[in-house]
């Protein structure tokens, strides 16, 4: 390797760190943003958070991959133009791809990387946390006590304090309505001064201590309450300790299958496997349903020997309608709610039959999106690469700047047309290749574009070369909008502007 590709690939390799920990980071805190509610007074440990983090920044690897190489080249090529490094290597006899040689061979490895990152990494870590927000959500919020308020987070319990004392965590007039099972129906009704209730070490029971109170049962008698059925009592001290579930965060083993946790083989399997049913379903012919249902074979409907049993074909719906007017009206009522029964099962069956094929035809479109996702991440890590590096070596800025702006352009532009297109694919209106490739389509010419442009060293961004060409315009313009004004002054007042 020459000495020239280390400098550059040296170059590469500081920007590309840190923009990457800066795009994860950015991720990150929009994960924590949508789960925040979810994650706060739960008493979750900090291993139980520090590996859901893990697991969803492994999830954002194939979003923050290509807008860190996209900042890292602008970044790059840009800080060597600005110090004329990039101008002394060209002046060397040294093309733009020469120089980009190594950078491209290193991001091609990065690309070929997150393949294997996007087709085992990412579905093993989306199974991994969708388990563990699974888990989080089973599990009951902490004891927060609000003045005034009922707190309703127990199961067959509602407690109200009037106070609290935050230094103490002391409660003053608390009122609590009791009306679990093991009460055996009745519902127990206790006012105290004061107290504390408070969650055991293991949080698997609640302690409940309570200073100069009252208690009142109320018990069942049948299902109308007596006067005798009212029991009261007073205490200086009351403790109890009563078991609670769901505050201990409990892992279990949920095995969560869908589109975002299976590699590209699994789903291929998933692609085949749908697309035979929902071929099945849309050729499936409903003549057995009208045969069964609601052309009944069996004579059950009409069981008469009438005329409904010869052929009816010359006579239309003559013999029917005359064969049902002759039929007593118990028979005429019996046959009319077996038909609508038969009619309302027949819609019912046909219902369940489209709502089958429409959930398929949606699986089928998700498996085919996460799959195209797969393919077309090292492409798009390769087209961000070849837009980032000629777009550096025009603007000639580094630094966190103009690069950050005009990457983020660009990522927010690649991020809405691929949006776009995979909500076109799930609708059924694109297909998978075309919804899901677009935003390739559309920016490799613009790559190219970039890639010639910067390596006829155009001044495409250069700011000075536009304030050049427009003061040129402007000094050959203006003499012709003057002497266009000084004709049409002529005109109306008999003499040019000059000769006032």
């Amino acid at each position: 390797m020459k000495t020239i590709h280390k400098l550059v690939l040296k170059a590469y390799l500081g920007p590309m760190i840190l923009t990457f920990f800066i795009v994860m980071f950015v991720l990150m805190m929009n994960f924590v943003w949508r789960y925040i509610d979810e994650l706060v007074g739960k008493g979750l440990s900090a291993g139980i958070v520090i590996e859901l983090m893990t697991y969803a920044m492994a999830n954002m690897l194939p979003l923050g991959l290509p807008l860190a190489v996209l900042l890292a080249a602008i970044m790059t090529m840009g800080n060597l133009g600005e110090n004329y490094e990039l101008l002394a290597m060209k002046s060397a006899g040294l093309s733009l791809v020469r120089i980009t040689q190594p950078l491209l061979i290193f991001v091609s490895l990065i690309a070929v990387g997150s393949f294997f990152i996007g087709n085992n990494l990412v579905p093993y870590a989306n199974k991994k946390m969708y388990s563990i927000i699974s888990d989080i959500r089973q599990q009951r919020q902490t004891l927060e006590f609000r003045d005034g308020l009922f707190f309703n987070g127990l199961d067959d319990m509602s407690i109200r304090v009037g106070h609290q004392d935050p230094d103490t965590h002391l409660l003053y007039d608390v009122l609590i309505y009791d009306n679990r099972p093991t009460n055996r129906g009745n519902m127990n009704t206790i006012v105290a001064d004061s107290g504390y209730i408070r969650l055991s070490d293991d949080r698997r029971s609640l302690l409940v201590t309570l200073y100069n109170g009252e208690t009142y049962e109320q018990t069942r008698n049948g299902q109308w309450y007596t006067k005798s059925a009212l029991r009261h009592h007073t205490f200086d001290l009351q403790k109890q300790e009563i078991p609670m579930d769901g505050f201990v965060m409990e892992r279990s083993d949920n095995n969560i299958s869908n589109s975002q946790t299976k590699n590209i083989n699994e789903l291929q399997n998933d692609i085949d496997s749908l697309e035979i049913k929902v071929n099945a379903a849309t050729t499936s012919s409903y003549e057995p349903l009208l045969k069964e249902q609601i052309f009944v074979r069996d004579h059950s409907v009409l069981p008469l020997p009438d005329s409904l049993r010869i052929d009816k074909r010359g006579f239309r719906d003559m013999q029917t309608a005359d064969s049902i007017a002759r039929l007593p009206l118990r028979e005429k009522e019996r046959i009319w709610s077996q038909a609508r029964s038969l009619a309302k099962n027949s819609r019912n069956m046909f219902s369940f039959d489209e709502t089958t094929a429409k959930q398929t035809l949606s699986q089928l479109y998700r498996s085919k999106v996460e799959w195209h996702k797969k393919v077309s991440l090292p492409a798009s890590i390769i087209i961000f690469f070849l837009i980032g590096a000629p777009l550096g070596a025009i603007i000639r800025k580094g630094g966190l700047g103009l690069p950050v702006v005009v990457s983020v352009i660009f990522f927010v532009v690649y991020y809405i047309i691929s949006l776009s297109g995979e909500k076109q694919v799930k609708e059924g209106n694109w297909e998978a290749v075309w919804g899901m490739w677009i935003s390739s389509f559309i920016l490799t010419p613009i790559a190219v574009y970039l890639t010639y442009k910067a390596t006829n060293d155009s001044a495409l961004l250069d700011t000075d070369w536009y304030a050049g060409k427009f003061k040129a315009l402007r000094e050959k313009v203006e003499p012709r909008l003057l002497k266009f004004k000084n004709a049409i002054k002529f005109k109306l007042h008999g003499k040019p502007n000059d000769a006032q």
